[in-house]
């Protein structure tokens, strides 16, 4: 399409007008927050608490680490007595707290300590980046405030920039909705030895509201406040959906036992927004003001770097990790930059509005950095955790396909160019790790979804919820549908659970465990199937 001169000129002028509305938002929601990013300067905090005066136990949520490197991870906790309380039970003041960590359990060997302050305009969360640790290795760690310990939490570090390690194994996690039922899946990744890390792909909680008896899990012996009984929209909504959460034994023993590398998907903030685009009709300063704060809660809460701290309602989450020569990990956010969903949202067949291929889910930026990446990378495997399907899926055998406009195939177009640059930097070996739909799905990734003979560019890995959607079933209602309109989905089970991934020098291997039942506790533990993809000729076939 042509402009005539005049029209031009009134492009321009709505783009500046876009983008000052876009600046006096942004600035809107940063100042209605009241908080800035930077930590209050000395002239103007107020006068540290004396931790000798906390009466009661201030770890109530437990601890975790995350995102490691050869030579550090990070180490989280929060400060809250009395977690249901929107100040947790703690003043209004910066509070000192200490930290050590070792090679071993009772802390005999420690080879790093420290202070951190919890400052109240972070909610008294800890985000310690611990330096000089060794590459490939376990550690222990725990706080001390006052006369108070923590419960002791392990970690490992990543192997060596240039190491070759024989393997690895991380375990995928998603959408954990608390009022669908119990975390008795996390309480059985707690358990499994010798992970590496786990990937939460999003969806840690949700902002629909929790009645008073837990909702699916029916209480009987407690009863939760009327506070969670509505849906997060404020910063202090958002903090205490948080601490419901983390109040979890099983969720706290997840995070204790391994490190996390994290990312969001819609519910941390509100269902299928879109960048600046909320789910309703709210007006789109309302909700950039909604975002911050959700956006903040989830740093307060998650362990991550400085780089990940917010600024005003944007938090830059994308990152890439290095396990070595065997894996890198481009860590992707979906959610942030993505262009509106096309055709009012949900299951649609496609249209020219769909089908444009200026259609973005990564954002321009975004989607240069994963390219770039790949071009440099040393790695066997080049593994993309995200959030929301990445391969085409039909729920008909005959068409027309309506196709959901919330996963990548609302963006074929930018599904397009990620392929494209996986062909162009030589990626042999794309592993694309998902979360989102309440399913387990082995998918392989066609070059031309329309031709099942075509190159298989990779492999997606979609990992069942903990709990949410309830219980579920090995084969749901859609299952032969399913896998007959879409031949290159090699497997679907719609129980709850999660993945363990191996990845090896001969080939990555996907363990996708179930828990029968979350709607009670107590579940056991099963591994429903095992598939692998050989390494340089991608393609999922059972173990």
């Amino acid at each position: 399409m042509t402009h005539t001169p005049s029209a031009t000129a009134e492009l321009r002028a709505a783009a500046r007008h876009l983008n000052r509305r876009r600046f006096l938002t942004v600035s809107g929601a940063a100042a209605a927050l009241a908080l800035g990013t930077n930590l209050p300067s000395a002239a103007h905090a107020a006068p540290s608490l004396d931790p000798r005066r906390i009466a009661e136990d201030p770890f109530t949520l437990g601890v975790a680490s995350g995102d490691p490197r050869p030579d550090s991870v990070v180490l989280w906790t929060r400060l809250a007595p009395r977690p249901y309380e929107p100040d947790s039970g703690m003043p209004a003041r910066p509070v000192a707290v200490r930290w050590e960590v070792a090679h071993d359990a009772r802390f005999r060997r420690t080879v790093a300590r420290g202070g951190a302050i919890a400052y109240p305009e972070f909610h008294h969360s800890v985000h310690v980046d611990v330096r000089g640790l060794e590459p490939g290795r376990d550690y222990h760690y725990r706080f001390h405030v006052g006369r108070w310990t923590s419960p002791a939490g392990r970690t490992r570090t990543a192997p060596a920039a240039h190491a070759s390690p024989a393997a690895l194994r991380f375990g995928l996690l998603s959408c954990q909705a608390y009022h669908d039922g119990y975390y008795t899946a996390l309480g059985h990744l707690a358990r499994e030895e010798d992970l590496d890390a786990v990937f939460h792909l999003g969806d840690y909680l949700y902002e629909y509201a929790v009645s008073a008896a837990g909702g699916s899990r029916d209480y009987t012996d407690r009863t939760l406040p009327d506070l969670f009984n509505r849906e997060t929209v404020t910063l202090e909504d958002y903090r205490l959906r948080y601490s419901l959460y983390k109040t979890d034994a099983d969720l706290a023993a997840a995070h204790a036992a391994h490190p996390w590398i994290v990312t969001w998907d819609d519910h941390e903030t509100e269902n299928n927004y879109a960048n600046g685009v909320p789910e309703n009709g709210v007006p789109p300063e309302e909700f950039l003001i909604r975002r911050a704060a959700a956006y903040r809660a989830y740093y307060e809460n998650m362990p991550l770097r400085r780089p990940q701290r917010p600024q005003g309602p944007d938090l830059r989450l994308y990152r890439r990790l290095h396990y070595g020569n065997l894996a890198q990990f481009d860590v992707l956010d979906t959610r942030q930059y993505r262009d509106n969903q096309a055709n009012g949202d949900g299951w649609k067949v496609p249209t020219p509005e769909s089908e444009d291929p200026a259609r973005t889910m990564l954002g321009a930026t975004q989607e240069r950095w994963l390219v770039d990446g790949w071009r440099r990378s040393r790695a066997l495997w080049n593994v993309v955790p995200q959030q929301v399907v990445f391969s085409r899926r039909r729920n008909r055998v005959e068409g027309p396909w309506p196709l959901s406009m919330d996963a990548w195939d609302g963006y074929p177009g930018s599904r397009e160019r990620v392929l494209a640059g996986a062909d162009a930097a030589g990626v042999e070996n794309l592993v694309v790790l998902t979360g989102d739909v309440h399913v387990h799905y082995g998918f392989d990734i066609k070059r031309d979804f329309d031709d099942p003979g075509s190159r298989t560019a990779g492999v997606e890995i979609v990992t069942t919820s903990v709990t949410s959607g309830r219980d579920g079933a090995a084969k749901p209602a859609n299952w032969q549908t399913l896998m007959t309109a879409n031949p290159h989905l090699r497997y679907y089970n719609g129980q709850r659970g999660y993945v363990v991934l191996g990845l090896d020098r001969e080939k990555l291997r996907a363990d996708y465990r179930t828990v029968p039942a979350v709607t009670t506790p107590g579940a056991p533990i099963a591994t429903a199937a095992s598939f692998v993809s050989p390494a340089g000729e991608p393609g999922l076939v059972p173990a």
